[in-house]
């Protein structure tokens, strides 16, 4: 079996090698015969290119729908000088395809998976896991990691400590109402969601954590 490789990490340095990747069809097009799929993950987005003298696959790549969940093993070869694609990071190599098996096939989506959507809010939110495929919405979600990542890293280095507080606790007589959840081993009884890890904090500050 060969390792996988994520769909935007592929250069001119893997040309000649035979690799396995899995992603979501993003587009499907027939330029005479030749059916080129736009494979994607997280990392990225690969061109993947059929032909038909491999009839069994070039039909299943032919009805191959936007977001079908795919399994692609080929050879990395490089485009032609007048396909380089220089707005994507694998623009100078594509994919020459030996086999695919669809391990998902996918209906209609609600809305284009991509950048430039005008769908409402409403209904984004809807099908936010499909909104957060667009690589708009991913790169948001890199920032907040790196982000906090950095942060976490810089109170390590400082010999800070990250402790977890409990998230069930007795009910404790505060302003505000308590979220209540009902004990299965103590029938009667019941744990609150605390409205502060105040109290927690200060048991950690006092024992010199």
């Amino acid at each position: 079996m060969f390792p996988r490789t994520h769909c935007g990490d592929f250069t001119v340095m893997h040309i000649g090698q035979t690799v396995r990747l899995n992603g979501w069809t993003q587009t499907n097009r027939d330029h005479g015969g030749v059916v080129f799929l736009d494979v994607r993950d997280r990392s990225g987005l690969v061109q993947v290119v059929v032909h038909p003298d491999t009839a069994e696959i070039h039909k299943l790549a032919h009805a191959m729908r936007q977001q079908d969940v795919i399994e692609v093993i080929g050879v990395v070869i490089a485009r032609s000088p007048e396909a380089v694609n220089a707005k994507i990071s694998t623009g100078e190599i594509e994919i020459k395809a030996t086999e695919i098996v669809v391990l998902n096939s996918s209906e209609t989506p609600p809305f284009l998976i991509e950048d430039d959507c005008d769908t409402s809010e409403q209904v984004r939110l809807e099908y936010r896991y499909l909104d957060l495929r667009r690589p708009k919405m991913q790169r948001f979600m890199e920032l907040r990691h790196r982000v906090t990542h950095a942060a976490r890293n810089y109170l390590d280095s400082q010999s800070f400590l990250e402790i977890e507080t409990p998230i069930l606790n007795k009910s404790t007589p505060e302003g505000a109402r308590d979220y209540l959840v009902p004990s299965r081993v103590y029938p009667g009884s019941f744990f609150a969601l605390p409205q502060s890890p105040q109290i927690f904090k200060q048991l950690l500050m006092v024992a010199g954590m």
